[in-house]
C-alpha cells in the first residue's frame, strides 16, 4: 500500500505540469482571420448601435449605445419624469425608465442631437 500511494504522488507530480500547458492549436490572433468569437463580438455591437427600445420592455443599460442618465431634462425639451422615473439617453433616444423596475414608460426616437 504504502508503494502505491508514494507511486501516485510522483505520478501526479509529473503529470501537473502538462496538464498546465496552454492548448497548442488556439488562435488568439487578431490580426490574421478573425476568430469566430470575435465575429460575433461585432455583430452585437452593431446590435447595440441598431437597439429600438419598446414601451413595455424592460431598458438593459448594457445593451443601451451611449447610455447615461440626464439629469436635467428640459435642456432637451423633456417634461419632468414624475416621481419613480428618470429620463435616460441612448443614442439620440430619450427614454423614461421605472427607477426601480427599469420598465420603459416612454421613448422618444431622435429627442436628443
Amino acid at each position: 500500500m504504502k508503494k502505491f500511494v508514494i507511486a501516485a504522488l510522483i505520478a501526479s507530480t509529473l503529470a501537473t505540469p502538462v496538464l498546465a500547458a496552454p492548448y497548442q492549436h488556439q488562435n488568439n490572433d487578431r490580426r490574421g482571420q478573425p476568430t469566430q468569437q470575435w465575429n460575433d463580438h461585432r455583430q452585437d455591437q452593431r446590435q447595440m448601435q441598431n437597439r429600438r427600445w419598446n414601451r413595455g420592455e424592460r431598458f438593459d443599460y448594457r445593451q443601451a449605445r451611449n447610455y447615461r442618465v440626464l439629469s436635467n431634462a428640459r435642456q432637451y425639451d423633456l417634461r419632468d419624469a414624475p416621481r419613480g422615473y428618470r429620463w435616460v439617453q441612448s443614442g439620440n433616444d430619450a427614454v423614461l425608465i421605472g427607477i426601480t423596475s427599469g420598465i420603459i414608460a416612454s421613448v422618444l426616437a431622435n429627442a436628443i442631437r
